[in-house]
């Protein structure tokens, strides 16, 4: 699978720590928004897709978090824990379904590749609990948002 895994290299010191997040020069795509967002333990937010090419560029800021990926061609799946243990961020070809659960109070912080529109949203869901993916999520009654409950 294309998940693209970027370590993250912390420098700490006496006023606190500095993390270089991004370089554009490192991603196969310009990112175009920025969104952040907070979850509460238990909540998973997935898992979706886009068909027009838009990509995801996902790291947690604070606490940590568990991100599935599926390949739904080949049913090929990814998952890593993300954050304050793992210092690590990840660039998801937005073909692949991809979505979180919050292992603890997180934030989150994900860079796209497109705009997002409301008005012709490129947004497709596949069920969190598709039998490809149930068995990696560390909760089997998460916190739902109601797209996620229908998708």
């Amino acid at each position: 699978m294309n998940v693209t895994r970027i370590p993250l290299r912390r420098h700490d010191d006496e006023r606190g720590w500095f993390v270089e997040l991004m370089r554009s020069s490192d991603l196969p795509k310009p990112v175009r928004q920025s969104n952040l967002v907070f979850s509460r333990k238990g909540v998973i937010r997935a898992l979706h897709y886009h068909k027009r090419g838009q990509d995801d560029f996902f790291a947690c800021v604070h606490g940590m978090v568990r991100v599935v990926v599926l390949d739904r061609e080949s049913g090929e799946t990814f998952c890593e824990d993300i954050g304050d243990d793992n210092p690590v961020a990840l660039y998801i070809p937005g073909t692949h379904a991809h979505g979180y659960e919050a292992l603890t109070d997180c934030l989150f912080l994900y860079h796209v590749t497109e705009e997002y529109d409301a008005a012709d949203p490129d947004e497709h869901g596949v069920p969190w609990d598709d039998p490809r993916v149930k068995n990696l999520w560390s909760t089997t009654s998460p916190i739902l948002s109601e797209r996620d409950k229908t998708s």
